[in-house]
């Protein structure tokens, strides 16, 4: 299994034209997260991340990312505090975000239920949770299960819409209604 740190060198050092992610769950606990969600909650301006920035430098020197969530509206705070801070500025810097919200349309049977990544069409990554969607690990996907993965992504992409499309659409979501 791979930790955090481990994970990161791995695709840093793989990641040379595209990286794509699917996520499956409705909160993720993770530790750089929680002043951000604390400032959210509480109507506090935001965000703080300067993730964008690293997007945007990906994005200059020719490297995409592409992410489908899966999602069940009515969302929670978790998934509106992501959706309105966190994927509406990576967005803004070039990541490809798409969204399938299964209250509205029907999970395509390729697409998995575990979060995953693909590395181009050479390296799986096969994301593990606990129930409270705190990060345990990750593993190296076997190399013959990377086709079924790669028509996984496929079938995501193809059913996912996408994100900015998909936030306008639910401006009730929205902390900051005006903005919509």
């Amino acid at each position: 299994m791979l930790d955090e740190r481990q994970l990161g060198e791995y695709i840093e050092q793989h990641f040379t034209s595209t990286l794509f992610r699917l996520e499956t769950l409705a909160w993720y606990s993770a530790a750089n997260e929680d002043e951000d969600f604390r400032r959210y909650l509480a109507g506090l301006p935001g965000p703080t991340s300067t993730w964008p920035d690293v997007i945007r430098s990906e994005v200059a020197q020719g490297l995409y990312t592409y992410r489908v969530h899966l999602v069940q509206s009515p969302l929670n705070d978790y998934l509106r505090y992501e959706f309105e801070w966190a994927y509406t500025a990576n967005a803004a810097a070039g990541e490809h975000i798409r969204i399938i919200d299964t209250a509205e349309q029907d999970k395509p049977d390729r697409v998995p239920d575990q979060d995953f990544w693909l590395i181009g069409d050479e390296h799986l990554v096969l994301m593990h949770y606990d129930s409270d969607g705190a990060f345990r690990g990750a593993s190296i996907g076997a190399p013959e299960l990377i086709p079924r993965y790669i028509a996984a992504r496929q079938a995501a992409w193809s059913a996912g819409e996408d994100f900015t499309d998909y936030w306008r659409r639910h401006p009730n979501y929205h902390r900051d209604r005006s903005a919509a």
